[in-house]
């Protein structure tokens, strides 16, 4: 409720995520809207790591800089961006005309 300043309740909250992070999920491991995927992935990353500044008391040890469980969890995230980072690198070094999904066509990795 703190993250969505109350503005929707934790189901939807909780299955609007999982179906963002579905469709992400599939865009990069399928290539299909590999561009707008990794974009979707970081601006969801961007709210994940925001609980870390918004819910201190839940996410570090008090007195401390030393993260909780629920902080290691946001934190092992940092791992997520850098494969997506490599992937979204890797989409914009490709000519124009060989980016994205192809039917058919397999691409070499």
């Amino acid at each position: 409720m703190k993250l969505t300043f109350g503005l929707m309740q934790p189901d939807t909250v909780r299955t609007s995520l999982a179906l963002c992070e579905l469709a992400i999920g599939i865009g990069l491991t399928t290539g299909f809207l590999l561009r707008p995927a990794p974009a979707a992935f970081l601006a969801h990353m961007t709210g994940v790591f925001s609980a870390l500044l918004v819910l201190p008391g839940e996410m570090w040890q008090s007195d401390s800089v030393v993260p909780t469980m629920e902080g290691q969890y946001i934190i092992e995230n940092v791992v997520l961006v850098a494969a997506c980072l490599t992937v979204a690198a890797d989409e914009l070094s490709r000519p124009r005309a060989k980016r994205g999904f192809a039917f058919g066509k397999s691409r070499p990795l």
